[in-house]
Formats: C-alpha cells, sequence, structure tokens
C-alpha cells in the first residue's frame, strides 16, 4: 500500500521564486493540453493519453520555457488531466449534470508532483533536493517507512508542504466477516446499520461568521494591491483550515470502520434509487462518493 506522509518545508527566496514558476509552467500546460483536447472533440476526432504525452515533446521544442521543468514533472501533469477527464466521464456516465472541465487558474495549481524520480531525500539534514529547484529543508517530525516511490510540493496559503509517498506492507487487521450498512442521514452526517449515529461536525457553519468578515476585508481592499494580497491570503487560510477539518474527520471516520468491518454497504444516492454498493474494504476503494468517506490509497498521515 502507498502511504503519504507530510511534512512542513521552507524554501528560500530563491527556491520559492521557482517553485511559483514550475507551478506556473505545469498549470500552462495542462491549460494547453486541455484546450487541444477541446478542439480537438469540437472538430468531431478525440485525442489519448499517449497522443498529449508526445504533444509535450513538441511543445518543448516550441516553447522553452517548458526546459526549466524536469521532463518527469510535466508527464504528471497529462496524466493528472487525463485522471481529472476520466473522473469527468465517470460522473456524467452515473447521471450527474456536469459541464466541461474547467481550466486551472494560478490559484488552483498547487502541487508539482515528482513521481518515482528527480528528487533525493537527506534524512540527516532533513533537506529534499527537487532536480530543476534546488535544495529545500523541511521539519521531519516524524519517520516515514517504506520505499520512497514520489515527493509531491504542495501550497496551502503561503506555507509549502512536501508530501512523501512510500510503499509499504499493511496487515490487514481481524474484521471476521462482520458487515455494516452505512445511511446518509439529513440531521446527522450518516446512521449504519449497528444503530451509531454520526453528528455532522458542520465545520463550514461554524466558520461562516469568521469567512464572512474575512470576504467583507477582500471586497474593500483595491484588487492585487498588498493589502488585497494579504487579506485574500488570509481568506485562503481560512478555508484550508475547514477543508483540513473535514479531511481529519472523514479520514479517521472511514478508518474506524475499515478497521472494525470486513463489508461496508453504502446506498448510492448519486443514481436516485435505492442502490446499495458493497465494497471489499481489502481493495480500500472509496466507500462512497456521496458522503465522500473515503479510504484513499495513498492515506495521508
Amino acid at each position: 500500500m502507498l502511504i503519504s506522509y507530510k511534512y512542513r518545508a521552507y524554501p528560500d527566496a530563491t527556491r520559492e521564486a521557482r517553485l511559483h514558476e514550475a507551478l506556473d509552467t505545469c498549470r500552462w500546460l495542462y491549460n494547453k493540453l486541455l484546450e487541444e483536447c477541446n478542439t480537438a472533440r469540437e472538430n468531431g476526432s478525440s485525442l489519448t493519453m499517449q497522443e498529449t504525452q508526445a504533444r509535450i515533446v513538441t511543445l518543448k521544442e516550441e516553447n522553452p520555457f517548458l526546459k526549466d521543468v524536469y521532463s518527469k514533472v510535466l508527464q504528471m501533469v497529462n496524466y493528472t488531466l487525463w485522471s481529472n477527464l476520466r473522473a469527468l466521464s465517470e460522473s456524467k456516465r452515473r447521471g450527474r449534470k456536469i459541464g466541461k472541465l474547467r481550466f486551472k487558474s494560478a490559484t488552483r495549481y498547487r502541487t508539482l508532483n515528482y513521481n518515482q524520480s528527480g528528487f533525493k531525500i537527506d534524512r540527516e539534514h532533513s533537506t529534499i533536493t527537487f532536480s530543476k529547484i534546488g535544495t529545500i529543508p523541511f521539519t521531519l517530525h516524524r519517520p516515514y517507512l517504506g520505499e520512497v516511490k514520489g515527493v509531491l510540493i504542495t501550497r496551502s496559503g503561503d506555507n509549502w508542504y512536501v508530501i512523501i509517498q512510500a510503499e509499504q506492507e499493511v496487515s490487514e487487521p481481524k474484521r471476521e466477516g462482520r458487515s455494516v450498512g452505512i445511511d446518509v442521514g439529513l440531521d446527522s452526517f450518516a446512521v449504519d446499520s449497528n444503530g451509531a449515529v454520526i453528528e455532522n461536525p458542520r465545520f463550514y457553519e461554524h466558520s461562516r461568521d469568521r469567512i464572512k468578515k474575512l470576504q467583507q476585508s477582500v471586497a474593500r481592499k483595491q484588487r492585487f494591491s498588498q493589502n488585497w494580497k494579504k487579506a485574500k491570503g488570509k481568506l485562503e487560510k481560512a478555508y484550508d483550515h475547514i477543508t483540513n477539518r473535514k479531511k481529519d474527520f472523514l479520514h479517521k471516520l472511514s478508518r474506524r470502520y475499515v478497521d472494525t468491518y470486513k463489508t461496508i454497504c453504502v446506498e448510492d444516492l448519486q443514481r436516485r434509487r435505492s442502490n446499495i454498493c458493497c465494497l471489499g474494504i481489502s481493495s480500500y476503494r472509496a466507500i462512497s462518493d456521496t458522503i465522500t468517506l473515503s479510504v484513499p490509497t495513498a492515506s495521508v498521515r
């Protein structure tokens, strides 16, 4: 199983500038490949993942700035694009009304994916050297175990984080064939077949007043001024805090069920009928997209 370990990173001004440039380059490439996919579709044809992968080679010749980013990172941009396209297609197949895949804005592209190569970890000095970026220190507050398969570096507000993905053998807990059904609640978050009621934490509602004040603060500032950027940064940080609390709640809840039951059955609300989705938890797939009780293959620790 692929396990992810997340650590706070501290790039200096030079490395941070390179990170921003690399993110902007990857965002440009993502949008360019998406544009070409859309154009092909409008002309009655379609592109494949292999074709857009080959297109990166010609784009690098036409746009030399792409060579400033490690080649495997550019390949992962293409992989991310097609993962998003497949997810969109699957959602449409399930009957959800969704438009086209959107282009990425500067604030929505935050991660560089160094998959299998292009990085070197120095545990002794708690640093990671990234190809085309340089050496960045990070806080190794807990050791990671297993063979490292990849490293992601991501921006959240004004902070940077490295996520080390390591392959581990995880022993299966003894569940003795136990099963449980989970039903999405209206007043509560969910109710299971054993009568356990999971209350809805309502993280956003509890932060609504603070979010509203921060939004008003951003609206009062002149766009793209230093004060506007500071206020916008505070708003992004508040949203990130809500997102992190949601992830923590869902991860702990899903982990509790995964460790206890061998089979989990969840009502598929996206189909708007009483279909029941029964999952063998040994596969560690998502329990339900609807209630987002996800058990990711790379669980962040």
